[in-house]
């Protein structure tokens, strides 16, 4: 009753804020999604640092350490909720807008080409093989820009690309990139191949897309391809068989590329995106050296991509691990007597993997339960300087409530990818 009551004060103080929120366009306050969101953001975040430090707790709950924490709690997750919905709006903007900007670093590669070629057609003269690879590079440009306008509430080019957990995909973006490299070479050729007048020429470009020519970029291909295919595969089976704890991203960033879920550096991400480009770099300069066949990736290189390839695979295998239960025990404060565990305690959960990776936002922490019998319990926020004290990936505080019957009980923890682990009997007595 008294956390209803400090919370309806708190709801009736904020009626003027909330009247001019992130959303508002009227005139006299800043209006917009990004504005919106980042508002929010500072706004809990400036409650947490305060909760943290003491600060802002009503009269009516402050005499119990179980209701203020209850009630900062309450307060952080409803908070959490606004600057969750601040940021899918952000997100859906976010997707309106980037197809144009897709577009236009589509046509300015184009302009960069063009650019590129006048410069050193300076003294050697402007030739088919450069008309060719302008063309080649116009026709990409323009059915990318086509897919980008039919795509353009997903993310415009780089829908492909975007896995189902709304971040950028490694293995789809290295493939995509292969893909189209392949695709404008084979262009190119098919442009010299028209323009080309005498008999033995045309002999020539056709025997230049002999597999003999471009086995290694074939090779290549096929290697990526596949693994953005399996990669697929495997993320998903495991997910559904709860070996792999997936959180959705608010939008895709570029960061995705070589770093985890959790925006931390991935060391085969990182690898398998930095040694694809090196060789699609050495892939085209060679086709710009021989434009009258695919590039002869030399076999050495192929086969460094292939193992960059295979060592990012591998880490797919390994990555992730179910939550894991090790123990349940009374939490303690000093001070306090030793004794078995009663309705009214708190207990401490004890073990691995309760904070998947990528869901340390105050939202997604507020949806873990801990099932104690029959009774699911929301694990508080406790709030410190800079973070919070509760929950964190290894250990659980909550409290037992009043509806345990008393007895010999189950504890299960479901995470905020709603991962169930596994169940740890404990004995709660009157």
């Amino acid at each position: 009753m008294a956390v209803q009551e400090a919370r309806q004060s708190g709801m009736d103080a904020g009626v003027g804020e909330a009247a001019h929120g992130g959303g508002c366009t009227c005139g006299d306050c800043p209006h917009g999604v990004r504005e919106g969101h980042r508002r929010a953001v500072a706004a809990f975040l400036r409650k947490r640092d305060e909760f943290a430090a003491g600060q802002g707790l009503p009269a009516a709950v402050a005499h119990s350490a179980s209701a203020s924490r209850q009630w900062v709690s309450e307060e952080l997750t409803q908070a959490a909720g606004v600057v969750a919905e601040r940021g899918r709006a952000e997100g859906a903007a976010w997707f309106a807008r980037v197809w144009r900007w897709t577009a236009v670093a589509v046509w300015a590669a184009v302009v960069l080409l063009l650019v590129v070629q006048a410069l050193t057609a300076v003294g050697a003269g402007w030739t088919d093989a450069r008309t060719a690879g302008l063309l080649a590079a116009v026709v990409v440009a323009a059915a990318l820009t086509a897919a980008s306008w039919f795509h353009r509430a997903r993310g415009g080019v780089l829908a492909p690309v975007i896995g189902e957990d709304n971040r950028l995909s490694t293995s789809r973006a290295v493939a995509a990139g292969w893909v189209l490299f392949v695709v404008y070479a084979v262009l190119v050729l098919a442009g010299r191949l028209a323009a080309a007048s005498g008999r033995g020429e045309r002999e020539a470009l056709i025997d230049g897309l002999g597999l003999r020519r471009g086995v290694g970029v074939v090779t290549v291909l096929a290697v990526v391809c596949g693994v953005a295919v399996l990669v697929r595969r495997v993320v998903g089976v495991r997910v559904q068989a709860q070996r792999l704890q997936k959180v959705r991203a608010g939008r895709p960033r570029a960061a995705d590329l070589l770093t985890d879920d959790d925006g931390r550096g991935s060391f085969a991400d990182i690898q398998y995106v930095v040694i694809s480009a090196a060789a699609l770099v050495f892939a085209a300069v060679r086709l710009g050296r021989r434009p009258d066949q695919l590039p002869d990736l030399p076999w050495g290189l192929a086969v460094v991509v292939l193992v960059s390839a295979a060592t990012y695979l591998a880490a797919k295998y390994a990555e992730g691990g179910r939550p894991v239960i090790l123990s349940v025990v009374r939490a303690r404060e000093a001070g306090d007597l030793d004794g078995p565990i009663r309705t009214g305690d708190d207990i401490e959960i004890r073990g691995v993997g309760f904070v998947p990776v990528g869901a340390r936002s105050a939202d997604l922490l507020s949806r873990m339960v801990v099932r104690i019998g029959a009774v699911n319990v929301h694990v508080p926020l406790v709030p410190v300087k800079g973070g919070f004290a509760n929950p964190t990936d290894t250990v659980l505080t909550v409290p037992v409530p009043a509806e345990v019957e008393p007895g010999r009980v189950e504890v299960q923890v479901i995470t905020a990818a709603g991962v169930e682990t596994n169940r740890v009997a404990i004995d709660v007595t009157e």
